[in-house]
């Protein structure tokens, strides 16, 4: 299965942040994608000044372009993440949109980024957005996949729950920054992808030293093993990765980590 991680800058027209994922998705369809993934706030600032600013209600201009691009490219697409107000609230939304353009799955991030790094970055995502309170996961091609918003990944109990509902790999739209991206970014996804043994499929921003935020980049493909298959380094790209799904069930046959857990032990039901 061909993956396309699309690598973007993100500027301060949302119309033309549309348009440049837009031209994007449309080569990922062209080169063979099966499977495109587009970045966290990838038509927005990523700032709490503009969330309100850039947000939208259900269903608006942000969540039709995204079900355009995918039935146009032809391809399934996870489209980023973008702020989504919903009964008076504001969420860190992702949907995912099938070929013909339907939406097969939402999921609103779940653990929001607040953190107070000592030298580095000052930052509450709970001053704007509500939390999500999903496990999500959806069907296409046959297989199971999960979705998950760039702090999800530091929350292995997630990730272990959507590998027990059958997910074969997670996509995990993300904006790791400069201080966390360069010690967390990679390790990040192999610890999950070795926890659960499965595809761990996540999608930065391009780094942009003049933008609001200085996003990592490096989107990354890390195999059940741990492997790293691809990264995509600093800047803008449309970086496409064959996965192989079945190699899966042959990890966990070499080291049977979800078969031998003790749920009981760990005063859990399963």
């Amino acid at each position: 299965m061909k993956i396309a991680l699309i690598q973007m800058k993100v500027g301060m027209d949302k119309d033309k942040n549309l348009e440049k994922a837009r031209r994007m998705v449309l080569q990922a369809g062209r080169e063979g994608a099966r499977i495109a993934v587009l970045p966290e706030m990838f038509c927005c600032p990523y700032a709490n000044e503009y969330f309100p600013k850039f947000a939208e209600p259900v269903g608006g201009h942000i969540y039709t372009a995204l079900s355009e691009m995918a039935r146009d490219a032809g391809v399934t697409l996870v489209g980023g993440s973008f702020p989504e107000e919903e009964d008076g609230k504001l969420y860190n939304a992702s949907f995912v949109f099938a070929r013909d353009g339907s939406q097969r799955a939402r999921h609103c991030k779940a653990h929001l980024f607040d953190i107070d790094v000592e030298g580095g970055q000052h930052f509450h995502e709970s001053e704007v957005f509500t939390p999500g309170d999903s496990i999500t996961t959806f069907r296409t091609a046959g297989h199971t996949f999960g979705l998950a918003v760039c702090f999800d990944i530091r929350f292995p109990e997630l990730f272990r729950a959507m590998a027990l509902k059958g997910a074969e790999a997670v996509f995990v739209p993300a904006a790791f920054n400069m201080t966390t991206g360069p010690m967390h970014w990679e390790l990040s996804f192999r610890m999950r992808a070795v926890d659960n043994q499965l595809f761990t499929i996540g999608a930065s921003p391009a780094q942009d030293k003049y933008g609001v935020y200085h996003a990592y980049g490096h989107s990354i493909v890390c195999d059940p093993w741990g492997k790293v298959l691809v990264d995509a380094g600093e800047n803008e790209s449309v970086t496409l990765v064959d996965i192989d799904l079945s190699e899966n069930e042959r990890v966990r046959q070499q080291l049977p980590l979800l078969s031998a857990r003790r749920p009981s032990l760990y005063g859990m039901k399963e």
